[in-house]
């Protein structure tokens, strides 16, 4: 590129002298240098940094004379004097095509600023009249909203009232139910015990029967279902509690409600009339990003959010009435009492029929261990009997070897292999064979002997499992069974 500043002119004012006298080539750009600079290294000059690239192109064809002026041309071609050109030393002019692509990328260009400002005219009109109306709307919106809401506090008001007058019956009657739910609270302690205690008696149980079996499932269904039945009486005991508190406060919060109501609905009903014309309207800078409130309410359910806040206080709710949860805790009552001895009863159910099988086992198990000690005594006599065997047929072997040791000494020829030599020899394997057949007998018989007097010990040892677990399950566990409270006390009225 030419140096900030200055011109294409006068960067080629002074071009170098040339060193030929005929005419550059007029052909590429390349060899245009080549014939210009011949005694030069210029091949690096198509890449120069400094060479502008908009509107400048290598001419691509290379203009020439008619085929009848050839011959002249090169005659004259001697006798011309060279002319370089400023312009065309290193690039040539813009083309005709950089010119009208110029031309039109300038009418583009305003065409399109044209119609963008005229669009920008036109959405602006329609923006202001969308604005307008959708302000209105929302205005309308609010209004609306604030005479609903003026409409609630007058319906809100009069349900207060209403409410003081009921909330005194229901308090008396609700503590009666209260103290009753106490008393049946602290009697599901007994049979809880109960359960626990069998369970950790349960544990001393020894060896195999020291099993998850049904009557612990059972007893811990126990447990847990008396642990539930607390767990809903003292749910509901603090339903009632917090009921009759709040029952106390009432009184004091519906006068407090009353008071805001009546302001909230002197304010609403201001707002609900204001417009844009009325008096005392001016600018609150930021105040639509401060927020005092502090519940939020729907149009349908308003009614009774409004209730839990004011009415009830602490409560459970506008819909938790007090007669039902009177109701409830007597049903509770009843419920939790039934629930109880059913599985009360299961558990004993479960505790009679692990005790007959337990018996049964145990039975099963002293006649095993009489069979066992019986053969025990049958393997002994065997084991005595393979003894003798073996030594009967150690006096055999002995006078087979001493003859063919005897044999061993014949002289010359007479030591030969005859019939009698081979008899003796067989009779000397088969003798051996037999005896370690004997032997491996014997190992047999007191690998078994061991195994049926490990036997006995373990069948021994579960008979004294067996008397143990019938004595925690009959004795100790069914015995205290037996204090489970009744249901009346159950239900709270003993």
């Amino acid at each position: 590129m030419e140096s900030l500043g200055s011109t294409l002119m006068a960067t080629y004012a002074h071009p170098r002298p040339t060193t030929t006298n005929t005419l550059p080539s007029i052909s590429t750009l390349t060899s245009s240098y080549r014939n210009r600079f011949p005694h030069s290294n210029f091949t690096h000059s198509l890449s120069l940094p400094w060479r502008p690239s908009t509107y400048y192109r290598v001419a691509s064809n290379s203009p020439g004379l008619a085929p009848y002026c050839t011959r002249s041309q090169r005659v004259s071609e001697s006798t011309m004097t060279p002319f370089v050109s400023n312009r065309t030393t290193l690039f040539t002019r813009y083309t005709p095509e950089d010119w009208y692509r110029s031309n039109l990328t300038n009418y583009q260009e305003s065409n399109t600023s044209r119609h963008n400002s005229e669009r920008l005219r036109v959405d602006t009109s329609c923006l202001i009249q969308d604005k307008y109306q959708q302000i209105r709307k929302t205005q309308a919106n609010t209004t609306h909203n604030l005479g609903e809401r003026v409409s609630d506090i007058g319906f809100w008001k009069s349900e207060l009232i209403h409410e003081l007058d009921e909330m005194i019956g229901e308090t008396n009657a609700l503590t009666d139910v209260k103290k009753r739910l106490e008393r049946a609270l602290m009697e599901t302690e007994a049979p809880l015990q109960v359960a626990r205690e069998c369970l950790f008696h349960r544990e001393k149980r020894m060896g195999i029967d020291l099993v998850h079996d049904e009557v612990e499932k059972e007893l811990l269904t126990e447990v847990d279902a008396i642990l539930c039945c607390q767990e809903k009486m003292r749910l509901h005991l603090d339903k009632a509690i917090a009921q009759l508190a709040a029952n106390r406060a009432a009184q004091h919060e519906l006068e407090k409600d009353l008071s805001d109501k009546q302001t909230a609905y002197r304010i609403d009903e201001k707002c609900h009339h204001l417009r844009n014309t009325s008096d005392g309207v001016s600018f609150f800078r930021g105040v639509e990003r401060v927020d005092a409130t502090t519940c939020s309410t729907c149009p349908v359910a308003d009614f009774f959010a409004r209730l839990l806040c004011t009415i009830l206080g602490r409560a459970q709710g506008r819909e938790l009435d007090r007669a039902k949860l009177r109701n409830d805790i007597e049903n509770l009552l009843v419920v939790t009492a039934n629930e109880m001895w059913n599985q009360f009863n299961k558990v004993n159910l479960s505790f009679t029929n692990r005790i007959a099988e337990t018996t049964d086992a145990k039975n099963k198990i002293q006649v095993h261990l009489a069979k066992t000690l019986n053969e025990i005594f049958q393997t002994e006599m065997t084991i005595e009997s393979i003894k003798k065997a073996i030594k009967d047929k150690t006096a055999f072997l002995k006078v087979a070897q001493t003859r063919l040791d005897e044999r061993t000494r014949r002289p010359n020829i007479e030591l030969c292999r005859d019939m009698a030599q081979l008899r003796l020899v067989n009779e000397v394997y088969e003798v051996d064979d037999t005896i370690q057949t004997l032997q491996q007998r014997l190992r047999d018989a007191e690998d078994s002997l061991q195994q049926l007097v490990h036997n006995k010990a373990t069948l021994e040892h579960e008979l004294a499992i067996k008397a143990n677990t019938l004595y925690i399950d009959q004795e100790k566990c069914m015995s205290m069974r037996r204090s489970f409270p009744t249901t009346l006390r159950l239900v709270g009225y003993c």
